[in-house]
């Protein structure tokens, strides 16, 4: 009986050196490729164990250890303490970066540019000149309409003139031709004149009332013919636009902002510009904003005034903060045959000291929930039960116990958890990060010890 376990003895020993090499061998893969090491203390058989562990299945569920030689194989598992943190529900989108207000100055007059007084980059406020058109033939144009406009005032005074002259003799005649008709028409009572006499004088009475009201009088007065008004409106559109041509000769910023686009140059025509291009665009940089079209099945989900967390690669490895200011009332196509929809929405950078410049694309992250101190775990930690409802394992002194919990916001990668009714979640307690379905309440298991660096003691590596 002593030498059976002599040879048992024996044999656990011959396990050990047999797990020693293979670790040694595991762990001086690719040496050559090492820096010169330092001299190393001799790691506890325990740190073997948890290194090799971690380099044979990391954070698997299954695996095996051997525990004091007993024969009993229980699975390995990754555990992590229960924490509180922050955790959010971020939304991720993308968009081109531009001023708050953007015009583009254009002009339809057929002039040459003769001067460009700003260059690219220059700050502006509004009304500040940015160029000038040649204005010898607007000059011209001018002085045409407004001798047009002039003649068509003349030719109605004239006409007036000529009607109030007419209309007084025709209202002298009418007088006369009235006072004629009535002294015949006296004198007919008592046979001294013939009717034939009278109907001549009322004929020539009524020539002369149609001849008097073939006038136009308003109020009482003769006025010009309708048609002279009409000459003189068109004359006055005429000049109003020559004279406006003539002001917008002078090219002046719309708005208060930076030049970010100059088109024209000196000698082009300021209406003939390649692709139609403005001859200036101006932005207003002062406040930045991201354009970006959010999916109909996530829009839902985004409301005015969420923030956002803006990069760019122009800002390294910085960011800004930022707000949904705007979301449109419709969709649009999305596009590339797709029949998804997708909604306009602009998201306004709040820092002002960012690297971001209009024209580049940027990303943002809307963050749609978020929770501050609460219980985070990782998603894989979350288990779901056969009657749906979730669950996270704890490992208490190597036994396996259930913890129903309900969960809160989730990212991408973490879920915040609140204990179920008659459950209670404490600090440090510690969860298997990866349950496996096969595990149940009471379940033993071998807690993968903590192989990383800072969870080893001071002075150990």
């Amino acid at each position: 009986m002593k030498d059976n376990d002599k040879d048992l003895s024996l044999s656990n020993e011959q396990q050990e050196d047999d797990f020693d090499k293979k670790l040694e061998a595991m762990l001086s893969e690719d040496s050559s490729l090492e820096k010169p090491k330092k001299k190393r203390r001799r790691w506890s058989r325990k740190k073997k164990i948890a290194v090799g562990a971690v380099a044979v299945a990391a954070a698997a569920f299954l695996g095996f250890n051997v525990l004091g030689g007993n024969k009993e194989v229980v699975p390995v598992v990754a555990t992590a303490p229960l924490t509180r943190g922050d955790i959010q529900n971020v939304l991720s989108v993308s968009g081109p970066v531009s001023g708050t207000d953007s015009v583009d100055v254009m002009s339809n007059i057929h002039g040459k540019i003769k001067n460009i007084a700003v260059k690219e980059g220059d700050k502006v406020v509004e009304g500040q000149l940015l160029g000038e058109i040649d204005e010898t033939e607007l000059l011209k144009e001018l002085e045409i309409a407004q001798n047009s406009y002039d003649l068509a005032v003349a030719n109605k005074e004239e006409n007036l003139k000529s009607a109030q002259n007419g209309y007084a003799k025709a209202l002298q005649d009418y007088q006369a031709a009235e006072a004629n008709y009535n002294r015949l028409n006296i004198l007919a009572q008592t046979g001294s004149v013939s009717q034939v006499e009278l109907e001549q004088a009322a004929n020539s009475m009524n020539d002369a009332r149609r001849a008097m009201e073939g006038y136009n009088l308003e109020n009482g007065q003769v006025v010009a013919d309708k048609s002279y008004d009409l000459q003189i409106k068109n004359a006055q559109f005429n000049l109003d636009k020559a004279m406006e041509n003539l002001n917008n000769a002078r090219l002046t910023a719309p708005i208060a902002g930076t030049v970010v686009r100059v088109n024209g140059k000196v000698g082009q025509f300021a209406d003939d510009l390649e692709n139609n291009q403005p001859i200036f665009t101006i932005e207003n940089l002062e406040t930045l904003e991201l354009e970006i079209q959010i999916s109909e099945y996530s829009i839902g989900q985004v409301e005015v005034g969420q923030k956002a967390t803006i990069t760019a690669d122009i800002m390294g490895d910085g960011s800004a903060q930022g707000e949904v200011i705007s979301i449109s009332p419709t969709g649009e196509e999305k596009g590339g045959g797709s029949t998804e929809r997708v909604i306009p929405t602009k998201i306004r950078v709040l820092d002002k000291d960012s690297k971001l410049i209009a024209g580049i694309t940027a990303k943002a992250g809307i963050v749609l929930e978020e929770a501050k101190d609460t219980w985070v775990i990782p998603i894989s930690a979350l288990r779901t039960e056969a009657d749906g409802s979730s669950s996270i394992v704890v490992v208490e002194n190597g036994l396996c116990r259930m913890v129903p919990v309900t969960t809160g916001v989730e990212s991408d990668i973490s879920v915040e958890i609140f204990p179920a009714e008659g459950a209670e979640l404490t600090e440090n307690m510690e969860y298997i990060i990866t349950p496996d379905a096969a595990l149940t309440e009471g379940s033993k298991v071998a807690p993968l010890p903590d192989s990383s660096p800072a969870a080893a003691p001071a002075g150990q590596e």
